[in-house]
């Protein structure tokens, strides 16, 4: 399972003169425009940009995994060891694929199969390119995986399916497969979008560290300039398909030369300037809210072992109040929201609105969906492949908004749209069409239209670029002044949880283990926990890797 080195007379990875064109409705779009650079054994380059701007379609054309023949490279050369990438056979491709070249992709829920348990997912990469390996062997090489990204306790959870895991321990599962058979280059497409910045931290220090000790060529695909900085040696700022700027990491960062580039450098998500007023009335009041998950069965299907996903929590939310969520991944964040609005079963009381909609069902609870809104996590997974945009961001007025005409319903997905930044065009397009930013604002397009009282944002700025995170946070925080809207956060990004929210809820294990006024929280944490995440998260904005 070990990467040869190629000849010397070669670059690792040459790309020359790229070239990416779509053909949709019979017309043709070009992505990506004479894109060039190349990576030698041991090095690592960057690709930054806006979403939208080429960076992943110019990473999936090493691997030819475009959905060719609507996808084509009118022309362009991709060298891997010497060798022609562009145009060649299956039979050649087979053996590159995930043994010599690996890929995190950027949706692990998408590229993660439902069907499969993450083991057979993790083996099958092993198996695929070693299939005289024993099974003790392959099943050692799991384990080991599951160490190195730090993924300890779910070993025995091997026979887990996707679904059921949280959203950083999905990424955490795909580096892992990526790095299973120790290739000579590794493409991460947003590797630490969904973790929390402990295990960024952690994720990263190996990436760096097997860069190093297996002289592995790293392309790293980001929006995170800060992961950027410590992680690669040169760096491609792609805008509109074209690369507008190339430069080692030192040069970009003390002296951009491109206006894009020091746009993408100063922006920075604004910071709250009011304070909550802690006498507004109250939207949501949860007491003791517990969810288990059943995790053992006896022959006769009776549970005999539950995991305590959450685990007695209170939440109070105020009008035009911000509460941010932050812990690790599979700290219980995400549960905790979807139990909050009666998507999954939960024990205790929630009242929002002054109802206790605990036990409501049917009509009742759905008459009070439309000032309960959520932005999940996965904008690919929760948008129909089936409807365009326009409809899916519509569907939501239909339901609740009957009374209005189809020219009135237009208007409204219009203006949705370009408060997120999206061009109105878009609403005849489909979700996979957009890049997993544009899919982002799409999410969030669809929750805003409905002018909910409270939003629960799940990741809402994880898949964006720091231009576009800064717009979005400043967007929420605009639409909460205007239209008294509450929020609750759930973030893994503390830098933006910082900027949006007025208190703050740490969980672990699927408890609250401290919370208080954010400033309180930032900077005079009180338990361990809180201390270290802080501490993480000052790691990755000043030590070097």
């Amino acid at each position: 399972m070990t990467f040869s080195n190629p000849d010397s007379l070669f670059h690792l990875l040459s790309v020359k003169d790229l070239c990416v064109r779509f053909r949709s409705s019979g017309a043709d779009f070009d992505a990506v425009k004479n894109v060039s650079f190349s990576l030698d054994k041991g090095k690592s380059l960057a690709l930054v940009g806006e979403s939208g701007s080429g960076k992943s379609v110019t990473a999936l054309s090493i691997l030819q995994l475009l959905p060719y023949p609507a996808a084509s490279h009118p022309k362009g050369s991709i060298k891997f060891e010497g060798q022609e990438l562009i145009g060649a056979s299956a039979k050649t491709l087979q053996p590159i694929r995930g043994d010599k070249i690996g890929m995190i992709f950027q949706e692990p829920m998408t590229s993660l199969n439902p069907l499969h348990t993450i083991y057979r997912q993790m083996a099958e990469v092993i198996e695929l390119h070693y299939p005289q390996s024993p099974k003790d062997e392959i099943q050692k090489r799991v384990l080991d995986l599951m160490d190195l990204v730090g993924l300890p306790k779910m070993k025995d959870r091997l026979k887990s399916y996707p679904h059921e895991l949280s959203g950083g321990q999905r990424q955490r599962i795909m580096i892992a497969m990526a790095l299973a058979n120790t290739p000579g280059l590794l493409i991460a497409d947003e590797p630490t979008t969904a973790l929390d910045v402990t295990i960024q931290a952690q994720i990263l220090e190996l990436l760096e560290d097997l860069r190093q000790r297996l002289n592995m060529g790293l392309i790293l695909i980001s929006h995170d300039l800060k992961v950027v900085e410590k992680m690669c040696d040169d760096i491609c700022v792609m805008k509109h398909g074209e690369i507008v700027e190339h430069a080692k990491k030192k040069q970009l960062f003390t002296n951009p030369t491109h206006d894009y580039t020091k746009l993408l450098l100063s922006a920075q998500p604004r910071q709250l300037t009011k304070q909550a007023n802690q006498n507004a009335p109250i939207i949501l009041n949860a007491k003791n809210i517990h969810v288990r998950f059943p995790v053992k069965k006896s022959l006769m299907g009776k549970t005999r072992q539950f995991v305590h996903a959450v685990n007695d929590v209170s939440v109070t939310l105020r009008q035009k109040q911000t509460l941010g969520i932050v812990g690790e991944s599979g700290s219980g964040k995400t549960t905790l929201g979807l139990a909050l609005l009666r998507l999954i079963k939960s024990e205790g009381i929630i009242n929002f609105l002054g109802h206790d909609i605990s036990t409501l069902t049917g009509n009742d609870l759905r008459n009070l969906r439309a000032d309960m809104q959520i932005v999940f996590q996965d904008p690919f997974g929760s948008l129909s492949p089936r409807m365009s945009i326009g409809d899916i961001i519509g569907e939501g007025l239909g339901i609740h908004f009957k009374q209005l005409g189809k020219a009135e319903r237009e208007d409204k997905i219009i203006k949705a749209l370009e408060n997120v930044q999206l061009d109105s065009d878009t609403r005849h397009r489909y979700p996979h069409e957009f890049s997993g930013g544009q899919r982002q604002r799409v999410s969030i397009a669809r929750a805003l239209v409905l002018q909910p009282k409270m939003i629960i944002l799940d990741e809402p700025t994880s898949a964006l670029d720091v231009s576009v995170q800064a717009q979005v946070v400043e967007l929420l925080q605009n639409l909460q002044e205007k239209h008294d809207l509450s929020y609750i956060f759930i973030s893994h990004d503390l830098k933006v949880v910082r900027a949006m929210s007025h208190d703050i809820l740490v969980m672990k294990d699927g408890k609250a283990v401290e919370s208080g006024k954010a400033s309180d929280i930032f900077d005079h944490p009180k338990e361990t926990y809180t201390q270290d995440l802080m501490e993480a998260a000052l790691y990755l904005r000043a030590k070097p890797f």
